[in-house]
């Protein structure tokens, strides 16, 4: 069991909510959502009671048809279980609800019934087909969960000290100096290469070899690749030649998604169910353009165009080192030392939005034409990353290097008349400040969510 941040924010919700909602954690699946809970539950309350739906039995799934007399269906669930609770010192999950639709439109009448907490987890929860048929219960709060942030994975291998010092350097605005720095940046390159899948992260820390590790993040891609063709054949959709074409969308000029990479008859509606799809289920983190820089983006939001990436940067690596079997932990370890002659710049692109979606930031860019003084014609231009502190736009750029340009920021300010309060380009160097622009190493990304 690692320590996960989102375990406090169900400590809140239980304090909070005293019995008069449920909590929905959704998340993909393998990040770890089964395993908090129990372990929340196991902590917080004197018993619980665990139904996984993507293994019960029909004599669970029945009992729901009983929801409208709760004393029988307590009673029904007490016998199959072979277990009692203790009113208002109990929890009962719902693991993988999505499977069992009637229980989650039964948290209505079993919140008002007030006897026990409720916590439901699931994995492709927000999908149109899931909850086509049922109330969504108002009573229901949720919560999303992501893989192991680089705070979570330092914690998980009892490093209880870089976090500290990466957030006083970034506080301070100072840079750490080039020992420390190097230190954490290649702890944060090794963290690019396992990735935040719970299970990458337990075989790094017991010590085994990248070969192992790589070995469990693609039993989880494949475990996923299974989930999305099973999605395509009942839906008809493309989920799986979609997901399957990120690595390749990724190396598209400024990585924006292209139909023809999908396949020679991707056409344009069936993708963009696809897209949805892979969004909702938290498989990818989508970043949108906005057609126009104002701090409301989801008024000019254009959903045409975007960028997906996948939700664990780990996952990424792995597709991307699929070569071979014999050279796997050699291109791991050159990954880490930032000796692999690849271009790294789409898979630092990644971990930047995997970073901005842990800490709750929706995803947006920017593209533009500029002409510049010393140009005869229009280019093009993009901010790579756009947030909102307050109330400015704070605009984002990603390098792989130590390179300092910054013409995309000047033109984007200078064409919008902007009033920016802040401005960070991430790249692989040591923190500094030049030209009102903050040049952050890519590990303080982890910073940009503090106020």
């Amino acid at each position: 069991m690692f320590k996960r941040k989102i375990y406090d924010d169900i400590l809140a919700w239980k304090k909070e909510s005293n019995g008069t909602s449920a909590l929905l954690i959704e998340g993909a699946r393998r990040i770890g959502k089964s395993t908090v809970v129990e372990e929340f539950a196991r902590n917080e309350y004197k018993d619980y009671i665990l139904i996984d739906f993507s293994i019960a039995g029909n004599d669970i799934k029945n009992n729901f048809d009983n929801i409208g007399d709760l004393n029988t269906f307590f009673r029904n669930l007490f016998i199959i279980v072979g277990k009692n609770l203790t009113k208002r010192e109990g929890l009962i999950i719902f693991d993988e609800v999505q499977f069992c639709p009637k229980a989650r439109q039964a948290i209505k009448h079993l919140v008002k019934d007030g006897r026990y907490d409720y916590i439901e987890t699931g994995s492709l929860i927000s999908i149109r087909k899931n909850v086509k048929d049922i109330l969504i219960p108002s009573e229901e709060e949720s919560i999303k969960m992501f893989p192991m942030d680089f705070e979570e994975f330092l914690w998980a291998n009892n490093n209880d000290i870089y976090a500290d010092a990466i957030r006083e350097a970034f506080q301070n605005k100072k840079p750490l100096g080039d020992l420390i720095h190097r230190k954490i940046m290649q702890t944060f390159r090794t963290y690019i290469a396992v990735g935040g899948m719970p299970q990458a992260v337990s075989a790094f820390v017991e010590g085994k070899d990248y070969k192992s590790i790589d070995r469990v993040k693609r039993n989880i891609l494949n475990l996923y690749i299974k989930d999305l063709e099973k999605h395509d054949k009942d839906d008809g959709d493309r989920a799986g030649l979609v997901f399957k074409s990120i690595p390749e969308q990724l190396t598209n000029k400024n990585s924006v998604f292209k139909l023809s990479v999908v396949g020679e008859n991707a056409r344009t509606r069936n993708c963009a169910n696809a897209v949805e799809f892979l969004e909702q289920s938290m498989i990818t983190n989508n970043c949108y353009n906005v057609t126009k820089p104002e701090v409301t983006f989801e008024q000019y939001v254009d959903r045409t165009t975007l960028k997906m990436f996948m939700g664990d940067t780990g996952l990424l690596v792995t597709y991307l080192l699929q070569s071979g079997k014999e050279t796997t932990d050699k291109l791991y370890k050159a990954l880490i030392i930032d000796d692999l002659d690849v271009n790294q710049g789409y898979i630092f692109e990644n971990m930047v939005a995997q970073m901005l979606r842990a800490l709750n930031y929706d995803l947006y860019y920017h593209e533009f034409n500029y002409m510049a003084e010393d140009n005869i014609s229009q280019k093009r231009y993009e901010v790579d990353f756009m947030m909102v502190k307050g109330k400015r736009i704070v605009p984002i750029e990603v390098k792989s290097s130590g390179y300092k340009s910054h013409k995309s920021f000047d033109y984007f300010i200078k064409k919008y008349q902007l009033k920016v309060n802040e401005r960070y380009i991430i790249y692989t160097k040591d923190l500094s400040q030049e030209d009102n622009v903050i040049y952050i190493p890519i590990y303080m990304t982890m910073c940009l969510g503090d106020r």
